[in-house]
């Protein structure tokens, strides 16, 4: 249960009651718990056991677990009040600022310290707060006050006194002499006849198109008055369900082997490819699971993809369903929460994201990591820096449920454990209708320059493609893994590029907003127009962003309407949705965009798909560039085609004959996996060995570079050959914090718990060197 406690002498926090015993402290006094905030607790046993888990695994505190799974309206604030004593204030001498603040408080019996700072315009009262309290003139209270606001729509009710029938004759006889007022009534009598539902005031004033002063007076004389029914912010209304979709052969083959698998495996992964119909097998595993009264979590890597899966889902599970994830506000949030705790109906599928893994499931009978192999499973910041789809498995294991991962291009740990039968494996190699894997073309970008075949950023193939399939009456998607119109401006005189003031990166240029903006730390400058190194206008733009795409191509088909998805245009909570329903409207003929589309979005027309580069994604410095990539590009393809007609790819290169892109074209993930698994045996990569990365951070460098080497050398005594670094990152500066990177590599055979254990007494005694004491250390276990 949540308990307030204080600490202090005034201040009052949330806390835990995490154990209950009988041992009082030795080594200090303990204080008494202030009060008990709820009757009910909204925390399970189980959720506690989870994050216990997850705080041990990923080396967090349990502190910090808390914080990150609780919406934070459950984590009540101590807010300070200021009141005045009884003391005279004549013989004090009181300064302008303590005056000021007096004659506030004669106007008001208590008031906050934030509204005294937002009333007097000065942000640093708290000095001469202090000064009134050791005079006697102000006294200061404690409150903890609950963020979580319920949601009440207001109704109108007849007043109870009308409800015989005499009665409400002599009540409409009354009404003859005000129609108005009499047609209200008739209104409602007739909307209660036809449907038992309360009747919401708006609702009737809108029906009855008559003016507030109709409706007061009705209630003035006491014919109707209004109650309240608290209601959920987000609820997904549907009049009656319709039957779950029969499958085809090879899908029933498929769910047949899921449940074999079942039998055996508490995880399954399902490797089928793209626009296979693996929803459709989801749909049948998860009527069959809430069928036996039990609960589903519907898990996807990216708030983008609720949208559609919500209404495919809500078409066969009506009202039965509940989204949770960052875009919904607290208390939005905080309901599904709570509906959760009180079982209610339509808590029996939870769509969500990463977060949603803490919600406090009572029985819970499967989760489904939708493309599981997607990075966005993976908490970067703050810690725990946990991977969803891991921590899945374990939430699954304490509930004794079943997980079913889903990928068209497992990652290479799943698709390693299913063949090594640690997981089950369910294969569907067919695409939905047997509709062919769409057609990938490679083209060659140098040769093109060469023979001066490029239009813009658009290779001739490209643009021929693009101007056959709009003619068809199909849709175009473009994939340009970068934001921005530009990634770097130059100086042609000198070669000097604008660079962010506070991180080791260049400026990427923004057309729109004419601003370069900082993509890791958020600063923006309005664009110049003469280089700082040396005063020349001659400035270019270098590399290619999703905005100068898009600015091309108004430009080359003016006639047609052209989109963009990405960060920047996708930052309202409904801005995702509204895109996807233009493109599945039809509204939207050809669209740009980032990674985002990369990720399992489904839509029917969709004859071309266009990859701009291909080749910032294969040369990344990352041990897993090659997988990504290859799972990046597929993704992007499997958007073509996906009815009754094979889709066309096109896919523009410096290189060619690049061994990923040849495994793309032919679809060929077991050679991709062959060849990257081999690498990472050779190298001491996962799946062989674990990796724990502990990140330096530090605004003096040279003492960041010193604590970085004394903790890898302090590790070398015991783990020696397995240690890399310290050495500092590509972007080595973020923030005015210089970084410097270690990584632990730990072989299958070896104790990862006592191996924790060591780490963790290393990092209290780094905690204790005084000339360390301004170092962060950022601790992620199963770096991605």
């Amino acid at each position: 249960m949540r308990v307030a406690v204080p600490f202090g002498k005034s201040k009052i926090y949330t806390a835990i009651v995490y154990h209950i015993h009988s041992h009082a402290p030795i080594n200090y006094q303990a204080k008494p718990i202030d009060h008990i905030i709820e009757e009910e607790a909204v925390i399970t046993q189980i959720q506690m056991k989870f994050w216990e888990w997850m705080a041990a695994y990923y080396m967090s505190t349990l502190g910090e677990m808390i914080k990150t799974a609780l919406p934070s309206t459950f984590l009540l604030e101590s807010e300070t009040i200021l009141s005045l004593t009884e003391t005279k204030t004549d013989d004090l001498n009181l300064s302008d600022d303590e005056l000021e603040i007096y004659h506030l408080l004669q106007h008001q019996s208590t008031i906050y310290i934030d509204k005294i700072k937002e009333l007097t315009g000065k942000k640093n009262i708290v000095g001469t707060v202090k000064k009134l309290i050791e005079k006697g003139i102000v006294e200061i209270e404690e409150t903890l006050y609950e963020k979580y606001v319920p949601k009440l729509k207001k109704y109108i009710r007849l007043n109870e006194e009308y409800n015989s029938q005499e009665k409400m004759q002599m009540l409409l006889d009354k009404l003859s002499k005000a129609p108005k007022q009499k047609e209200v009534l008739m209104h409602y009598f007739s909307r209660i006849s036809k449907s038992k539902k309360p009747v919401g005031l708006i609702e009737l004033q809108e029906i009855t198109k008559v003016s507030d002063s109709v409706i007061k007076g009705l209630l003035d004389k006491n014919i109707f008055e209004i109650y309240y029914i608290q209601q959920d912010r987000v609820s997904f209304e549907q009049e009656e369900a319709v039957e779950v979709a029969t499958l085809n052969d090879a899908q029933n083959e498929t769910l047949k082997s899921i449940h074999e698998s079942f039998k055996a495996k508490e995880v399954v992964l399902l490797h089928g490819v793209t626009s296979s119909g693996k929803t459709e097998v989801y749909v049948n595993l998860i009527k069959e699971v809430i069928e036996e009264g039990k609960q589903v979590l519907f898990m996807l890597p990216e708030i983008a993809l609720t949208t559609q899966l919500i209404q495919r889902l809500q078409k066969y599970f009506g009202n039965k369903i509940s989204v949770y994830h960052s875009k919904y506000s607290l208390n939005e949030r905080t309901e599904v929460w709570n509906n959760l705790l009180n079982e209610k109906s339509n808590t029996q599928i939870i769509i969500g994201a990463r977060s949603s893994l803490f919600l406090p499931f009572k029985n819970l009978g499967l989760i489904i990591v939708d493309e599981e192999h997607e990075t966005s499973y993976k908490q970067f910041d703050p810690s725990p820096r946990y991977h969803a789809r891991d921590s899945a498995i374990m939430l699954a294991h304490f509930h004794r449920a079943k997980v079913l991962l889903g990928s068209a291009t497992p990652s290479l740990e799943s698709y390693h454990n299913a063949i090594t039968n640690r997981y089950g494996l369910a294969i569907l190699k067919k695409r939905y209708g047997n509709v062919p894997m769409p057609e990938i073309q490679l083209v060659d970008i140098r040769e093109k320059i060469k023979k001066k075949s490029m239009i813009g950023n658009f290779s001739d193939v490209l643009l021929k493609e693009i101007k056959i399939t709009l003619e068809q009456g199909e849709q175009v998607i473009l994939f340009q893994n970068r934001r921005g119109f530009s990634p770097m401006v130059e100086c042609a005189t000198c070669g000097t590029a604008p660079q962010c003031p506070n991180c080791d990166v260049s400026l990427t240029y923004h057309k729109g907003s004419n601003q370069l903006r900082c993509h890791y730390c958020g600063y923006n400058m309005a664009m110049i127009k003469h280089c700082a190194a040396c005063g020349s206008t001659a400035l270019n733009t270098k590399g290619l962003g999703t905005e100068q795409i898009e600015n091309e191509l108004r430009e080359l088909f003016p006639e047609h309407k052209t989109a963009r998805m990405d960060q920047d245009t996708t930052r309202g909570k409904h801005a995702y949705s509204k895109l996807l329903d233009a493109l599945a409207n039809e509204e939207i003929d050809i669209l740009v965009g980032t990674q985002m589309l990369a990720k399992g979005l489904d839509f029917r027309k969709i004859g071309l798909v266009g990859v701009m580069n291909a080749d910032n994604l294969l040369h990344f410095p990352d041990f897993r560039a090659h997988e990504r990539s290859y799972q990046l590009l597929s993704q992007v393809a499997g958007r073509a085609g996906r009815t009754n007609k094979r889709g066309k790819v096109i896919i523009q290169t410096y290189n060619p004959l690049h061994r990923i892109l040849y495994q793309v074209v032919h679809n060929d993930y077991e050679a991709m996996f062959n060849e990257q698994l081999l690498e990472r045996e050779k190298f001491k990569y996962p799946p062989f060995y674990r990796i724990i990365h502990f990140e330096f951070k530090d605004r003096n460098l040279i003492k960041v570079e010193k604590a970085a080497h004394w903790f890898a050398q302090s590790l070398e005594k015991s783990f020696a050959e397995n240690i890399l670094g310290p050495a500092q990152p590509p972007v080595s500066r973020i923030r005015n914090q210089y970084i410097y990177s270690v990584l632990l590599k730990i072989p299958k055979n070896q104790n990862l718990q006592a191996t924790k254990q060591h780490i963790n007494k290393l990092l209290n005694y780094f905690n204790t060197i005084r000339e360390f004491a301004s170092v962060r250390i950022n601790v992620d276990v199963d770096m991605q």
